[in-house]
């Protein structure tokens, strides 16, 4: 697998393919996506997502912020932080599951 699919149900952004291994955070913007970036270094939160998919579980920093932002939620990532290891499906953390 070259390419990762990442779609956003309940959106009007179109499906995106992005190389395997890529970090999620370095190709959104808003004209592709509807994620909203801040500090995009995993530390404001303003990135925090619900996945579904495969990924490689998040790193300390990031678990430690989930931790607080989205106890007990297994989809929560932060968008900035995924690292494409196959195709994800995402929404904005407000919207309701996936």
């Amino acid at each position: 697998m070259n390419h990762c699919i990442i779609s956003f149900p309940e959106s009007n952004f179109s499906l995106l393919s992005l190389q395997f291994n890529a970090r999620l955070g370095e190709y959104l913007t808003p004209e592709n996506s509807p994620i909203l970036f801040g500090c995009r270094t995993g530390l404001c939160g303003t990135c925090l997502v619900r996945v579904v998919g495969e990924l490689p579980p998040p790193e300390a920093e990031e678990r430690e912020l989930l931790a607080i932002l989205a106890p007990d939620d297994a989809q929560a990532r932060l968008a900035c932080q995924i690292k494409l290891t196959g195709d994800i499906a995402i929404r904005t953390y407000q919207s309701d599951e996936i």
